[in-house]
């Protein structure tokens, strides 16, 4: 795999353009209606209910707006009720696999990340929904349309999209070490390092008398993305091709270094909405769903900010989720007609103002309503336009992928919270991450 390449261009038309006009970051981009040949749908009669199981959307607040809101009105309009079963990526591959090799498939619809998805179709497991009714009202984003064809076939629509940022509350700024400013922390200049969030978190613990940064490292927290998706990228230039490398060994020793000024809990907590909310941290880091609460509930005491950047550039991840259809799939007329809901402006807008997840098509920019929203979309535009930005997206191991974020979760729970030699950890693991690679035929990021 090629070093990780700086993708502004992509990025910001791809993932921001959404954001309020009024941040005067929408990428120009050109965006195309996808194609479709007109179709009639191959079921004449419509169930009475269709299974749809997702990796997404699976916190109970957000399970509940699905269930309560999302598919009360979809039912109202479609007169179909739909079984939401969220489902870890492990068990769904499993199912999904088990189902399509006896060809006795349940499953209607699939929401799952790109490279999931991605997986999937290399497996054959998807249709190609190029010859699907032509989705009205709505132009996809680009960028994402090209990431849902995959060798021409068109694998996924494109459904929400996410990134992960931090959240500093004001009160933070009180605090900023020598040689860094607001400014440099909002726009995320080149002052806005890894060493300057460090000399920050430093100030932060000594001035207020307890660690004031957070983490999401529970036991279901995403804090493993910010290993292989921020830090590693930012100190290596890679995910995971240089695991090992000397440049991770300071990248770990850094990290050990930081975590003596992040608050302890950290390892209990699976998102930074309440820890924000109570005070328990005044800068933390998470998925913008798993933040957006913290914004709406009090907007005047948080900003979003771009992540610091490292030697190697500011490494972030993109988030892409789509809806797809599996091979055999008993209702693919009504599972097409759930796609169609859940892809139109109007619902694409619900969904961000529930659970953050940001559109994919152009029209629904325009109804990103002012305040809080606001707030969360500047921080995420700011962290895309960048100079130095370093976007990765998920590695596409299929079955595999628990065991490559396990990994990373070893190492850090070695050589952070127990303090053993770094060079010595990774050293053992890297050759188990790199097999993971191998045994999927995939190059390594």
């Amino acid at each position: 795999m090629k070093k990780v390449k700086t993708m502004f261009g992509l990025f910001l038309v791809g993932l921001i353009v959404f954001a309020v006009a009024a941040s005067g970051c929408i990428g120009g981009e050109k965006t195309t209606t996808p194609t479709g040949t007109q179709t009639t749908p191959t079921q004449s009669t419509t169930p009475a209910k269709i299974v749809w199981v997702s990796t997404q959307l699976a916190p109970p607040e957000e399970r509940a707006f699905v269930k309560e809101t999302l598919l009360a009105n979809f039912k109202k309009q479609y007169g179909i009720d739909v079984d939401f079963i969220p489902m870890s990526y492990t068990d769904l591959s499993t199912r999904l696999a088990g189902e399509e090799k006896t060809g006795k498939v349940t499953i209607d619809v699939i929401g799952d990340l790109h490279g999931g998805l991605d997986y999937f179709n290399s497996q054959g497991w998807l249709m190609d929904l190029s010859k699907m009714p032509k989705l009205e009202g709505r132009t996809f984003i680009t960028s994402f349309e090209k990431y849902a064809t995959i060798n021409g076939k068109k694998v996924y629509v494109p459904w929400m999209s996410a990134t992960y940022v931090m959240v500093v509350n004001k009160k933070a700024f009180d605090y900023l070490p020598a040689g860094l400013t607001k400014d440099d922390v909002i726009k995320g200049t080149d002052k806005w390092t890894y060493d300057a969030f460090l000399a920050w978190a430093k100030n932060l613990y000594e001035k207020t008398g307890k660690p004031q940064v957070g983490f999401p490292a529970g036991p279901n927290g995403l804090f493993v993305r910010f290993l292989h998706g921020y830090l590693y990228p930012s100190f290596t230039g890679y995910e995971a091709k240089a695991f090992d490398s000397p440049e991770a060994v300071t990248m770990w020793n850094y990290l050990k270094e930081l975590w003596k000024y992040v608050n302890p809990a950290s390892t209990t907590w699976d998102a930074m909405s309440d820890p924000l909310l109570t005070g328990q941290v005044l800068i933390a880091w998470d998925h913008t769903a798993r933040i957006k609460n913290a914004i709406q509930t009090k907007p005047d005491e948080f900003v979003v900010v771009p992540v610091p950047r490292g030697p190697k550039g500011r490494g972030f991840i993109v988030v892409l989720a789509g809806l797809a259809i599996p091979k055999g799939a008993p209702n693919p007329d009504a599972a097409w007609k759930l796609i169609d809901y859940l892809t139109k402006p109007e619902t694409q807008v619900e969904v961000l103002k529930n659970v953050g997840f940001f559109p994919t098509v152009k029209e629904a920019t325009n109804a990103i309503p002012e305040g809080p929203l606001k707030i969360l979309a500047e921080g995420v535009t700011a962290q895309s336009s960048t100079p130095d930005a370093l976007i990765v997206m998920i590695p596409n191991l299929g079955d595999k992928g628990g065991e490559f974020k396990n990994i990373y979760k070893e190492a850090f729970r070695r050589i952070v919270l127990q303090g053993e030699d770094p060079q010595k950890v990774i050293s053992e693991l890297g050759p188990k991450l790199l097999q993971l690679f191998k045994e999927k035929g995939i190059e390594v990021p």
